[in-house]
C-alpha cells in the first residue's frame, strides 16, 4: 500500500486532551497535522461489554468478483505479482511485511490485519454501531489504511492491542503507523481513552509534523 502521510515542516507540543466531537456525513474529507489530528480524536471511556469477533462479519467479497476481502489485500499488496487461480486461490507472489520490516513469499505466512483490531474498534463506539456497519468496516477497502498485509507473528503479537501497548518492532514504520491509527479512528469516528490519547500525543510529538487526509466512512 502507498504511504498515507505527506511530510512537513516544523515541531509541535503535545496537544491538550480531546472531547467528543459531532458527528460527521460519510464521504466528508479530512486533513489534520498529526497533533491536530489526536486532538480531533473523541475522548470517552472502553468498553469490552458483549464484544464478540463474529459480530464484524468478515472476510466477504462485496463485489462478487470471487475473491475476499482478505485476498484483495494480499493481491493489492504484493510486491511481485501473485497468480490468482480458480475460487481466487493464490499462487506466487512476495509481500513485505511493514510491521517487522521482512518479506515473504507465501501468502499462508500472512495475516490481513486491521489497523484499529476489531476488539478495539468495539471499544471505542463500534458496540453502538448497526451489523452493516460493523460489516463494513471489518470490510473496508476504500481506504488502504484500514487493512494491511503482515507477517503472522507481527500480527499476533499486536492482537488487539492498541498503540499504549503495542507499537510495530520496525521502529522506522513508528510515525506512519501512528497517523495510520489516528486516520482510521477520525474515518470511522471511533473515541480513544486517555492512556490511548496520551500514548498518541506523545509519539506525534516525537513524529516529523506529518499530515494525514482521508474520507470519513460515517
Amino acid at each position: 500500500m502507498a504511504a498515507a502521510a505527506a511530510l512537513l515542516v516544523g515541531a509541535t507540543a503535545v496537544p491538550a486532551a480531546a472531547t467528543p466531537t459531532e458527528r460527521h456525513a460519510a464521504g466528508e474529507q479530512f486533513s489534520f497535522r498529526l497533533h491536530e489530528a489526536v486532538r480531533a480524536l473523541p475522548l470517552a471511556q472502553e468498553s469490552r461489554d458483549g464484544y464478540v469477533r463474529t459480530k464484524f462479519k468478515h472476510w466477504v467479497d462485496a463485489d462478487k468478483d470471487g475473491c475476499d476481502a482478505r485476498r484483495e489485500v494480499l493481491i493489492a499488496e504484493a510486491v511481485e505479482p501473485v497468480e490468482v487461480g480458480a475460487r481466487c486461490a493464490l499462487t506466487g507472489g512476495r509481500w513485505w511485511s511493514r510491521y517487522d520490516d521482512r518479506f515473504l513469499d507465501q501468502a499462508t505466512q500472512l495475516d490481513v490485519d486491521h489497523m484499529v483490531p476489531l476488539a478495539e474498534a468495539w471499544d471505542s463506539g463500534a458496540s453502538g454501531w448497526s451489523a452493516a456497519e460493523r460489516q463494513a468496516y471489518a470490510n473496508d477497502l476504500d481506504d488502504e489504511r484500514l487493512l494491511i498485509a503482515v507477517s503472522a507473528a507481527s500480527n499476533r503479537s499486536k492482537a488487539d492491542k492498541d498503540p499504549a501497548e503495542w507499537m510495530p518492532p520496525y521502529a522506522e514504520y513508528a510515525c506512519e503507523y501512528t497517523g495510520n491509527w489516528i486516520a482510521m479512528k477520525i474515518r470511522w469516528g471511533l473515541s480513544v481513552d486517555q492512556v490511548e490519547y496520551d500514548a498518541l500525543a506523545a509519539q506525534a510529538a516525537s513524529c516529523p509534523d506529518v499530515e494525514i487526509t482521508g474520507a470519513r466512512a460515517r
